[in-house]
């Protein structure tokens, strides 16, 4: 039972009191804005809590505990989006622009209450700024223009001055920073459930799928197939019994963006869940989400109980007869259990692994019943189609490739944290625009795109429009979002010997070309990151690549070699140089690097001597040292330890 303010109390709840929920949250909130004059907000996502946000609560809770202060509210709130910049508190005074603060500690946030909260000043060293001049400076050098978004001006803005938010497209983060995640009622009033309530009260399911296939979703989750188009082969099927799944199993390394919706905004994912049972004529319903993500799956826990208590979930919803019930099944962390019929075989309880197809999961999947498997992202999308119309949805983005796409956006890269936006922007924006450029004035080298099954796009491809169609042509795929940004230190054979290794530790085994495929390619990578490579390794790698491509039985025997190929593609000399002339040219694989010391710069201080483990130094105190390189184990020691920058590295 859930009361709407001081009125009655909801039982059933029907289409006229949500949009009194709606009604009376907005009211609340815009009371609390003079009420409470002022409003602190503490952004909780994973991110946060790991930089310490929980603490930043407690000095905020104490000082107004003792302070006695009536007229300050705290609220949290799920990741802003900018990670690296953790822990993030947003303050609103009202009637002035809101300001977000960056790197918080005690310290930090005892001098922000005191000066700006209770006097007033902003402490703009601590403030998001808008673009910073090296930052412009980066982006003229690679793209020789200036944007205009962009402009010189040192002022604390609003959020949508700031660079990194103010170059994105925001539909399915939403949401991000503004709502509380466990309370219903602050999604009901950001229109949240009424794309359900339209879809259940006034669309019969063909004209939910129609309004799907005219926006030209495509899935999110990496293949790309077109969402609508699924759910219409699953209600053609004949069955009585369906399913509806939400695929949670993120397990690209450096990917957290189905993790930041569900831990932010999970409701979004349950009413698309719904919304997608309708059009097929389901019943029940899981998500899929790896234990792994304990915050996500207590968001997701706390949102299902509220849906149900407010008679959104469950039987009879909103009185029209419709029955969905929803289960949360965790995985037990197995990569390959993110693609679909390894995933519905872990909920029937049986070992993940995959099954031929045909046939498809939408005449026989969970059960061997007709089912419908979308990711996090794909979901969260479907309830704002329904309520704004195919039309909207599809305004931005190109041709074949409608929509924005979330990216979770890590590496070598200023501003790490998780962006969306539109589906054809250029992969340089994305770096330089939003992300403020590779730090330490190192030069951009690559970008892997689409996790292990991706691929690297190097630096004469910054241009790249990022659409499905472009990045398949580039050997890579926009996958699920992962987007590693890469410097001119990272060596292409390592990131491929990586990415491969990954690759064969999550392999099911089921199919000998992923089985013993992977595991060939990896020694031979391995083999050359350790000076033992051999002409005609580069040709194996093709060879084998393309085989275990077009033979294995999934998606992740099928991407595999996408990292290798694509190395080989745009960095072939790197493997060149590793296998002809042992040579590592980034200076990382160890095996491959010469350490010598420059007679002229060292000093004989001895920090090197001392340092080295395998007695390879020698030499006298204030005389010039020596290596000996056949006792060298390349550990780099004595490179890291030198003051007088002596120690050369080749």
């Amino acid at each position: 039972m859930v009361k709407i303010g001081k009125g009655k109390a909801v039982g059933q709840i029907k289409t006229e009191d949500l949009i009194k929920i709606k009604k009376h949250t907005l009211a609340k909130r815009e009371l609390s804005k003079t009420e409470k004059k002022i409003r602190i907000t503490v952004h909780m996502g994973t991110c946060g809590i790991a930089s310490g946000a929980q603490k930043i609560m407690g000095v905020l809770t104490k000082e107004i505990e003792k302070r006695k202060q009536k007229n300050i509210a705290i609220i949290t709130s799920g990741c802003m989006g900018l990670c690296s910049r953790e822990p993030l508190i947003t303050v609103e005074i009202f009637g002035q622009e809101p300001i977000i603060y960056q790197y918080m500690d005690k310290e930090k946030m005892l001098e922000v209450f005191k000066k700006h909260i209770l006097e007033g000043k902003v402490i703009t060293d601590y403030a998001l700024a808008r673009g910073k001049e090296e930052q412009i400076k980066e982006r003229i050098k690679h793209k020789g223009n200036l944007p205009n978004e962009i402009v010189l001006d040192k002022s604390i803005p609003g959020i949508e001055e700031i660079p990194f938010f103010a170059n994105q497209e925001i539909r399915v983060l939403k949401n991000r920073g503004i709502i509380d995640p466990e309370k219903i009622e602050d999604y009901i009033s950001r229109d949240g459930y009424m794309g359900m309530t339209k879809a259940l009260i006034e669309m019969s399911p063909e004209e939910i799928i129609q309004e799907v296939v005219d926006s030209g979703l495509k899935g999110r989750g990496g293949a790309g197939f077109p969402t609508g188009i699924k759910w219409r082969f699953a209600a053609q099927a004949e069955s009585k019994v369906k399913y509806v799944l939400c695929n949670a199993d993120e397990g690209d390394p450096g990917a957290y963006m189905d993790r930041s919706i569900l831990e932010g905004d999970p409701h979004a994912v349950i009413e698309g869940m719904i919304i997608a049972a309708k059009a097929i004529s389901a019943h029940q319903g899981y998500i899929y989400c790896r234990a792994e993500y304990p915050l996500a799956i207590k968001m997701l826990n706390k949102a299902i109980n509220q849906a149900k208590k407010l008679g959104l979930l469950g039987k009879n919803i909103l009185g029209t007869g419709f029955d969905f019930d929803l289960k949360i099944y965790q995985g037990a962390g197995a990569f390959v259990c993110g693609e679909e019929t390894a995933l519905m075989r872990s909920i029937e309880g049986k070992r993940g692994m995959p099954r031929p197809r045909p046939p498809f999961p939408a005449n026989a999947g969970l059960w061997e019943k007709p089912t419908v498997l979308n990711n996090v992202e794909t979901l969260a999308n479907i309830s704002q189609i329904i309520l704004r119309g195919s039309a909207w949805f599809s305004n931005i983005g190109t041709e074949f490739s409608k929509g924005t796409k979330v990216f979770a956006l890590t590496g070598d890269i200023n501003n790490i944290g998780l962006v969306e936006v539109p589906i054809g922007i250029t992969l340089g924006s994305i770096i330089y625009d939003i992300g403020g450029g590779v730090p330490n004035g190192k030069k951009f080298k690559a970008a892997q795109l689409g996790g292990p099954s991706g691929g690297c796009i190097p630096a004469e491809h910054l241009d790249v429009f990022l659409d499905y169609h472009t990045i398949k042509q580039l050997g890579a795929i926009v996958g699920s979002g992962g987007l590693i940004v890469m410097n001119e230190n990272n060596c292409a054979v390592d990131i491929a010997r990586f990415f491969m290794d990954f690759c064969h530790e999550e392999s099911c085994g089921k199919c000998a070309p992923c089985r013993e495929g992977t595991k060939r390619m990896l020694e031979v990578l391995t083999n050359i990151c350790e000076g033992k490579g051999e002409e005609g390794d580069i040709e194996l790698l093709e060879e084998m690549g393309e085989v275990i491509k077009d033979a294995s039985l999934c998606a992740l025997g099928q991407t595999a070699p996408n990292p290798v190929l694509t190395t080989l593609r745009y960095f072939r000399d790197e493997y060149e140089a590793h296998i002809r002339y042992k040579r590592c040219p980034a200076g990382v694989c160890h095996n491959l690097i010469k350490y010598s010391i420059d007679l002229e710069k060292c000093i004989g201080c001895g920090l090197c001597l001392k340092a080295c483990p395998a007695n390879a130094i020698s030499g006298e105190k204030k005389q010039p040292h020596k290596i000996d390189q056949d006792k060298c184990i390349q550990c780099g020691l004595c490179y890291e330890i030198c003051k007088s920058k002596s120690i050369l590295k080749e």
